[in-house]
Order: C-alpha cells, then structure tokens, then sequence
C-alpha cells in the first residue's frame, strides 16, 4: 500500500492533524510571539514558591512545656545525637553556621500539654564539627534495625557541601487526634 492511499484511508490521520496545526499556528503566529510566550511561563514557573501559601502546620502554634535543653523534652522521643538548642540553636533551628541535611528520619511523639501525637522530622545540622553537648538517645517506638538507612544512630549530613555533623533539630511535620 503506497503512502497517499494510506493518508487517503486514514492511517495518517494523526500525522496529518498535526502538520495541518503546526502550518495554520506558523502562519499565524512568529517567532517572537512564540519565545515571549515561553518566556512569559518560565517566569511564572520561577514565582510559583513566592506564593503565599497555607503551610500545612505552623511550628509555633503548638503549646509546649519542658526545658528544649533535656533530652526529656517530649520532642526528641526517638532522638538520637547532640540537642541543637544547647549548641546554639534552638529545637528546630540549627546554629549559625551549619546547615540542616534535607534528608532525616522521623519519629512518633506524644505532646503531654494536648495529649496528640506529633510526627517528629529529625534533621541533622551540618558544616561544623560535632557539638558534643547535651547528648540525647532516645528510642521510643524505635523498631530493631535491619537496614543500617534506616537506623537513628546514623548521622544524615547526606545532601550538604560540609558533611560533619553538628546537631539534631526536632520539627513537626503533622499530628494526629487518635
């Protein structure tokens, strides 16, 4: 079967559709037009995260008791490494100099003022050499390690130009009312 019968049948019909649509949209619009449009969405694209929007849960709106200096404070139930806030930062910031790993675990931990519990993101904050105060390890929850990723006794400065680990910081990804 030669190409024009083929066109003719119906076999082409998609290629056909989209020649006939690249022509009429060529004749219409240039190059300039074309270039300023995507340039118009990459734009956008980029002002996309200035945005406001709803974070999906607010650090400070929870009511919190204890020393964010003890490895009793509720917030580092399956924590394991050195409290940031007796490093220079504070329970979920790092000090001036480090820098929190984009990659962390997390744990479970129930929050004695509201009675909820709180999934915990545990961050470890790079760039400086170990603090070394106020050492805390708790497992709470923990559950025995198979994969060696998956244990909290792992240091996580993965991600990071300066890999020597600091501190940890707690945060607090979400709860939940059961």
């Amino acid at each position: 079967m030669n190409i024009e019968r083929m066109v003719e049948s119906g076999y082409y019909w998609i290629d056909d559709k989209a020649r006939r649509t690249s022509l009429a949209l060529a004749r219409k619009l240039s190059r300039r037009h074309f270039l300023s449009k995507i340039g118009m969405m990459l734009a956008g694209a980029a002002a996309f995260p200035l945005l406001p929007v709803s974070r999906s849960f607010a650090q400070s709106s929870i009511q919190e008791i204890g020393d964010p200096q003890s490895c009793e404070y509720w917030r580092y139930c399956a924590m394991s490494g050195s409290i940031c806030a007796c490093c220079g930062g504070s329970a979920t910031s790092c000090p001036p100099g480090t820098q929190p790993s984009p990659i962390s675990w997390v744990g479970t931990c129930l929050n004695p003022v509201d009675g909820r519990n709180y999934l915990m993101s545990y961050n470890d904050c790079c760039g400086k050499s170990s603090c070394g105060r106020c050492g805390c390890h708790r497992t709470e929850r923990d559950k025995p390690v198979y994969y060696n990723g998956t244990s909290s006794t792992v240091y996580w400065c993965f991600g990071v130009e300066d890999t020597s680990y600091n501190c940890t910081v707690s945060l607090v990804l979400g709860y939940s009312d059961e």
